[in-house]
């Protein structure tokens, strides 16, 4: 099996298309071409994406893109049923079964005219799955060569400890920010840490722009404006370096297709917060100091 390996940064799609931007093909492709030729390789996707349209969107996209399939990584996500004109769905749930995952992982291989999936994660743990009938499926995937590498995505420490009792897990994909930050204190990071799992962050920036607790956001907003002088650089970037500062080498998700934006990202990988700096972040946002 070959090593693991995405760029520092991935690529977020799910605002690509009718969720979103609703972006034609060729400024999908075109977008693709800025991602790699900046130096980001890897390519998050979920099945429910876009109400189940945007893998496709993106596999036609990727066609026009003047990219190598081998040069990239496709991740994607299956595992939610979502209530779409697409699907016959009564209400949103979940289907960790093997059947629905290796469904799933074929029509994301069709959609995204793709032989192989770099990494295939569930997308969120359910009530009801049993690691035993996940792996089963995985394993298949795995011996066909459909999937490289497997992980699961918002599972914490109670649902990463069942799935390893069971078999290795080589991603998580979780919420995790200045703003989300009880991935540190919950024991997910640890276990990651531990069984050498490599964590993916969704809501890296958007999670402090979005947020609605006024005396967080004012605290963190006037911490974060004073560290900018500092560091000469923009809130975006400081907050994107904060989360680059954990020992778990944590790879934020840029869901931004604004190639202005994307560039600033990438610029905070030099940005190196002093481990002060970094606590004085993390104090704002928690409103108090660390015990």
């Amino acid at each position: 099996m070959p090593k693991i390996t995405f760029s520092r940064f991935v690529a977020g799609t799910m605002s690509w298309g009718q969720w979103g931007k609703e972006f034609s093909h060729q400024s999908m492709s075109n977008l693709i071409d800025y991602y790699y030729s900046s130096g980001i390789t890897t390519f998050d996707h979920a099945d429910i994406y876009g109400s189940y349209t945007m893998e496709s969107d993106f596999g036609k996209a990727f066609k026009r893109a003047a990219v190598q399939r081998d040069k990239v990584q496709f991740v994607t996500k299956c595992g939610i049923q979502y209530l779409s004109e697409n699907r016959a769905n009564e209400v949103v749930h979940y289907d960790t079964s093997r059947a629905y995952i290796m469904e799933s992982a074929e029509a994301s291989l069709t959609k995204l005219q793709t032989d192989y999936l770099d990494v295939l994660l569930i997308h969120r743990p359910s009530p009801l799955m049993h690691p035993n009938e996940i792996l089963e499926a995985v394993q298949r995937l795995k011996k066909e060569g459909k999937i490289l590498h497997f992980g699961v995505s918002n599972f914490g420490p109670s649902q990463l400890d069942l799935m390893l009792s069971e078999g290795a897990i080589e991603v998580n994909q979780i919420e995790f920010s200045a703003v989300h930050y009880a991935p540190m204190f919950d024991g997910t990071l640890d276990r990651m840490i531990q069984h050498q799992i490599l964590p993916m962050a969704w809501g890296p920036v958007r999670s402090y722009f979005n947020l609605q607790e006024d005396s967080k956001k004012e605290r963190l907003e006037l911490q974060l404006l004073e560290l900018t002088q500092v560091y000469d650089c923009t809130v975006d970037q400081l907050l994107y370096a904060w989360i680059l500062k954990h020992p778990a080498r944590v790879h934020p998700i840029v869901g931004s297709t604004n190639k202005d934006r994307i560039a600033s990202a990438l610029r905070a990988a030099k940005i190196k917060l002093s481990t002060q700096d970094w606590f004085k972040i993390l104090i704002a946002s928690q409103g108090h100091q660390v015990p």
